[in-house]
C-alpha cells in the first residue's frame, strides 16, 4: 500500500467532482480518500485525511480555491495541490502558484495528462502546461497593481462612479482620477469600460 497515491478531490459541481472521482477509482494505484464541495470543507478535510495530493477547484463557496491552498500550505508546508480549473487569467494563475500550488490544470485536459500530472506532482515535481507557464511568465514580468488601484479597478467593475468611488474610499475624485489613469497605463487599455473587461479576463477581478 506504500505505492498507492492518496488524492483529495474538491470542487462545488456535484456532477464534475462525482466524474473526476470516477475517473480517478479506475487508476489501480490512486485512492481518493475524501472529496470537498468549497474551500472551507477542502480545508478541513486536508486536515483530517492528509492526502498525498489534492486537486482545488478555484471558484467555489464560502472560501476561494487560493485562500485554501493558502490555509493548506499555512498548516501543512509542502503541500502537493494542483489547481484544477476552467479559469486560465493570468492573475488566477499567478495567485495560485503564489499561495503554494504545485501544479495548475484546465479541465479540457486530457484524462492521460492529468494522471501524469499527479505522479510528477507527487514525485515533487511541478506540472504546469506551456500555455499556463508563458501566462504566468507575462504576469510576472508586467507591472502589478498596487492595493489602491486594485480597490479602485474593482469599484469600476462594479459600476461605481468616480464620486462614488472617492466617497467609499475616503479619498478625492482627483485622486480617484490618478489611480484610473495609472491603472489604465498598467493593463495597456484606454478607458474604463476595457479595464473593467481586461480585468475580469484576467482574473484580476471576480464578479461575486
Amino acid at each position: 500500500m506504500n505505492d498507492v497515491i492518496r488524492v483529495m478531490a474538491a470542487d462545488d459541481h456535484h456532477v464534475v467532482r462525482q466524474g473526476l472521482v470516477a475517473l480517478l477509482k479506475t487508476v489501480p494505484d490512486f485512492q481518493v480518500v475524501t472529496e470537498a464541495a468549497d474551500g472551507q470543507e477542502a480545508v478541513e478535510r486536508y486536515d483530517q485525511s492528509r492526502p498525498d495530493v489534492a486537486l482545488m477547484d478555484l471558484r467555489m463557496p464560502r472560501l476561494g480555491g487560493v485562500e485554501a491552498i493558502a490555509q493548506i500550505q499555512h498548516k501543512h508546508p509542502g503541500a502537493c495541490i494542483i489547481v484544477l480549473t476552467t479559469f486560465d487569467g493570468d492573475e488566477d494563475i499567478y495567485r495560485a502558484i503564489q499561495a503554494g500550488a504545485k501544479g495548475y490544470l484546465l479541465k479540457g485536459m486530457s484524462a492521460e495528462e492529468l494522471i501524469d500530472a499527479i505522479r510528477a506532482v507527487h514525485a515533487g515535481k511541478s506540472r504546469i502546461p506551456s500555455i499556463v507557464a508563458e501566462k504566468l511568465a507575462d504576469r510576472i514580468s508586467g507591472p502589478g497593481l498596487t492595493s489602491r488601484e486594485l480597490e479602485v479597478l474593482e469599484a469600476i467593475v462594479a459600476g461605481r462612479s468616480n464620486k462614488e468611488i472617492g466617497s467609499e474610499l475616503s479619498i478625492s475624485e482627483a485622486t480617484v482620477k490618478t489611480h484610473i489613469n495609472n491603472l489604465l497605463g498598467k493593463l495597456g487599455v484606454g478607458d474604463r469600460t476595457q479595464a473593467a473587461t481586461v480585468a475580469l479576463q484576467r482574473g484580476i477581478v471576480h464578479l461575486p
